[in-house]
């Protein structure tokens, strides 16, 4: 077969809001009656003790100071105040101007429809991000950065804000449960860049795997490691198209042959890294079994994924799953490394459950996750002669995918936001990474 690397297609660009959602595995949620204007305000004021008390961490001990210009709510009708004496236009955007020291938000289209779509704290990641900013003006970081660096030191100083209300401090965001908090990450995958985006693109942002990454950073290290950030250490994945036929075409692959592509490369991948993982053992090829939508094969046990729309069959040693309903709408609504998740998801099953180490606790699943994460590292890194790598928008792809059949619910597993990170680790490192 000839050689074919994955491409998809986005919607969204920089933090202007485009309208792609996550694609839900589940029937559509009730829409929420939301109150955006007191849930700013909240935020501000959240965002502000933060802070007044984190400040002198990174600052060698000066003290906090407020934003100064004032925080101003616009719409069509009432744009956003000049900034540096440049007069903006309307956009359904947030921002915060350095040269006057003030935060603006579009109060009629874009906080609102954050809050209706994805809940109350993501309208305060998205605040505390724009005052990362302001901090950032305060300790004099901004000189000599590529934006896409300052865009993910933001992100990461909202995530240390997030830790902070995760861990009960927050005075206007309490009680949050893991479905609100897989909800905000849901919405953080919405304000990403255009794939195909150069990371040294002026007001590049960084695309959605990246931007959740400087998040969990900023959830797990705390302010100091998000004041560290500079070009030299910053992790990026984002990369551009290398063809203009492929930028302008997507070259998203068609369904069968992304299945086939993405099946087989596992296959391979495991047959040569499974002897690392199970002491020398060697790989058997695990057979694939795709169903009608309703009508799975026999299998006692299922070690199911995707809502139970796909699984693994420990007792006849196969992985089957919905290739009338689940497969394509992966395919469809979000791109062809979807079924790379997807694909990734069942053959670590395998792995795990072949050298007999569980997959349906909490650690387990983790374990899975970063062994998916695994093979990814492997198309991510591999020479771009191979016959399938990476490109633009797939690790986006693979996320958006675990998110949609990964997210927390009222019952107990770890939400989204602990598999995606541990699907980092995995992308990043490699399969060492899992097994440490």
């Amino acid at each position: 077969m000839a050689a074919k690397r994955l491409f998809v297609s986005a919607l969204v660009a920089v933090v202007g809001l485009t309208g792609c959602s996550i694609v839900p595995l589940e029937e559509d949620r009730p829409t929420r009656r939301t109150t955006s204007g007191d849930t700013v305000t909240a935020a501000l004021s959240d965002v502000e003790r933060f802070w007044t008390a984190e400040f002198g961490s990174v600052s060698g001990g000066d003290k906090f100071t407020k934003v100064q210009g004032g925080y101003f709510p616009y719409s069509k009708a009432d744009p956003p105040p000049s900034c540096g004496g440049q007069q903006a236009s309307y956009e359904p955007n947030a921002f915060y101007c350095p040269p006057d020291d003030f935060i603006a938000w579009d109060a009629q289209q874009l906080i609102p429809e954050l809050e209706n779509d994805y809940g109350p704290l993501l309208v305060g990641v998205v605040i505390a991000h724009e005052y990362g900013h302001a901090i950032q003006t305060r300790l004099g970081d901004t000189t000599g950065q590529p934006t896409v660096v300052l865009e993910q030191q933001a992100d990461c100083y909202a995530g240390a804000w997030l830790s902070d209300v995760l861990a009960g401090k927050s005075t206007g965001f309490k009680d949050v449960t893991p479905a609100q908090l897989d909800d905000a990450v849901a919405g953080v995958l919405t304000l990403r860049d255009q794939p195909g985006t150069p990371a040294q693109a002026e007001g590049a942002h960084g695309n959605a795997f990246d931007r959740i990454r400087a998040l969990q950073d900023g959830v797990e290290e705390g302010v100091r490691t998000c004041a560290g950030y500079n070009r030299q250490n910053l992790p990026v994945t984002e990369v551009p198209f290398t063809t203009r036929e492929d930028a302008e075409s997507g070259g998203n692959l068609a369904y069968d042959q992304a299945v086939s592509l993405l099946a087989d490369d596992a296959q391979a991948y495991w047959q040569r890294t499974y002897p690392q993982l199970s002491g020398g053992a060697q790989w058997a090829d695990l057979p694939i079994q795709p169903f009608r939508a309703g009508n799975p094969p026999d299998c006692p046990q299922p070690d199911a994924s995707a809502e139970g729309r796909a699984f693994y069959c420990p007792d006849g040693d196969f992985v089957a799953f919905d290739s009338t309903g689940l497969g394509p709408a992966l395919h469809q609504r979000i791109g062809d490394f979807a079924l790379g998740m997807l694909m990734g998801d069942l053959f670590a099953r395998a792995a795990q459950d072949r050298r007999g180490e569980p997959t349906r606790t909490e650690p387990g699943q983790l374990t899975v996750d970063c062994l998916a994460g695994s093979w990814t590292n492997d198309l991510l890194t591999r020479g771009r002669d191979s016959k399938v790598t990476l490109s633009p928008g797939d690790l986006d792809e693979a996320v958006q995918a675990l998110l949609a059949f990964g997210r927390a619910g009222e019952g107990e597993g770890p939400t989204a936001f602990d598999r995606i990170a541990a699907y980092r680790e995995g992308t990043l490192k490699g399969l060492q990474a899992c097994t440490s």
